[in-house]
């Protein structure tokens, strides 16, 4: 027989317990004592240890939310740091490494379908990591701390990110929640630059200049736009790439409202690229649009854009139009090098590397190169040489062995990611995204030669999740274009 169901016990219920309340009432008191003999930091671990569990607890029910959390944090972490004091780079790891611990458990009675990390990029992806891993044994490196510190950029998150895109982020809705996600936070980005540019630095900002930003962030009395992203450097050429993205989708994007939104992004994008007085950042849609080009295989989108290209180097190269700006100034000066004083010194600075580097096949160790060592090795020969560029770093840090590794890696990716653009992907929607982020993904390359921006906030993880859906791109493409089918097979009026 059924009981009454207004009879059925609930939690309140059980605060008619006396043992209940008891213990409710000494475990306050004991919280309460320890607070007080210990102050905060005991409150804030009572606070946010509950708060944890249950976090974990959620992200176990659906570890694809952990990885929308790990995007929304890759975005803002860093300018966090100058408003907190304390190190916040780690968060990621222990979010990255926390998404694998609870796809273990969510799977645990259940079969994980592996088929889309079995492909070539997560395998060169191990084997670069592989390679980062053998350099804590280098001979010449003097900290094991440089080499922790620094390997997270260069090779960890890209051998965690790729395996968990393609097993948690693997369907066509998630590529478009990439997109939104990199879209928005990019608009607010320029938004904060404008505000820097305009109502000036907030406290803490002004803080950070005071103390080291200003060198390279104010020059000639002009402030270099940083938003919430590292430094101008980062945030520029982050913001080419969405730049570049944003303007291959809006002219493909059939409905209004997302249209407006990558209009928003593509000039939010440039914006912000421009105010960062980033000279590298112009080869970011450069670049991009050149490879586009060439994946579109359209006679009229060639020669359209060929003469686009010509048009922007023209105007940088060959005028002096808007030299009363002095972002577009700084800018042009990225089209004369032969004219510019630290690129010269960049040149000298490479030879120096050369010279060093020819009785060291393996480089001076991972973590050792560029002023960012100064805080691991002091004022070693490596750490007193600025390296400026990504692959100028891992060619001091690596070796030259390191660096034939890395470029065949890229190289591989660059060649197979065109491949699949143009010949493996047949819905037409879908192409252009994938190819829009093929094309980001060349353009933060090609930008990479003049500024170490590849294993920073945010556009590390935003290239490596680029390089997971372009690899992924036959996989979304058969999944696409089947729903489709089943789609059109269910229409009564399609059935005879």
């Amino acid at each position: 027989m059924m009981g009454n169901p207004f009879n059925i016990p609930t939690g309140s219920d059980q605060l008619r317990n006396p043992l209940a309340i008891g213990t409710i009432l000494v475990g306050t008191i004991a919280i309460g004592y320890a607070i007080a003999q210990a102050g905060l930091i005991v409150a804030a671990i009572v606070i946010t240890v509950p708060l944890l569990f249950f976090a974990f607890y959620k992200l176990i029910q659906d570890p694809s939310k952990g990885y929308t959390i790990a995007l929304i944090l890759n975005f803002i972490i860093m300018g966090l740091t100058r408003y907190l004091p304390i190190k916040l780079g780690y968060v990621m790891d222990i979010l990255l490494i926390s998404i694998y611990i609870a796809l273990f458990f969510h799977y645990f009675n259940k079969k994980l379908d592996l088929t889309p990390v079995n492909n070539d990029l997560t395998y060169l992806s191990a084997i670069w990591f592989i390679y980062i891993l053998a350099e804590f044994f280098n001979p010449e490196a003097i900290s094991k701390t440089a080499w922790f510190a620094s390997m997270r950029g260069i090779g960890f998150y890209m051998v965690l990110a790729v395996p968990l895109v393609q097993l948690l982020y693997n369907d066509p809705k998630h590529l478009d929640k990439f997109l939104k996600i990199w879209g928005i936070l990019s608009i607010l980005a320029s938004v904060k630059a404008w505000m820097q540019l305009n109502i000036g630095p907030d406290p803490w900002e002004q803080k950070w200049l005071d103390e080291v930003g200003a060198v390279t962030h104010i020059l000639w009395g002009n402030l270099r736009a940083f938003s919430f992203y590292t430094d101008a450097g980062q945030f520029g050429a982050a913001q080419g790439q969405i730049g570049l993205v944003a303007t291959i989708m809006v002219f493909y994007e059939k409905r209004f409202k997302q249209r407006i939104f990558w209009l928003l992004c593509m000039i939010a994008g440039y914006y912000g690229m421009s105010s960062s007085g980033t000279r590298g950042a112009i080869f970011v849609p450069f670049a991009g649009l050149a490879l586009y080009v060439i994946i579109r295989k359209n006679v009229r989108v060639i020669v359209v854009g060929l003469i686009l290209l010509t048009f922007v180097y023209s105007f940088f190269r060959y005028t002096t139009i808007g030299n009363s700006s002095y972002q577009i100034f700084r800018m042009r000066s990225a089209f004369t090098p032969e004219d510019d004083a630290s690129f010269q010194v960049r040149l000298k600075n490479q030879a120096i590397f050369e010279e060093y580097l020819k009785t060291r096949p393996f480089g001076g160790g991972i973590g050792h190169a560029g002023g960012h060592a100064l805080a691991y090795t002091g004022n070693t020969f490596l750490s007193s040489v600025a390296t400026d560029s990504w692959f100028v770093l891992i060619w001091a840090e690596a070796g030259i062995l390191g660096l034939y590794l890395h470029l065949f890696i890229l190289g591989y990716i660059v060649g197979k990611g065109l491949y699949i653009c143009m010949f493996r992907i047949r819905d037409p929607d879908l192409q252009i995204k994938i190819a829009a982020l093929h094309c980001g993904i060349f353009g933060i390359l090609g930008a990479s030669y003049g500024n170490a921006v590849l294993g920073q906030f945010p556009t590390g993880l935003v290239v490596y999740t680029s390089m997971a859906y372009v690899f992924m791109g036959p996989y979304l493409d058969k999944m696409i274009l089947s729903r489709k089918n089943l789609i059109v097979t269910a229409d009564p009026e399609i059935i005879v």
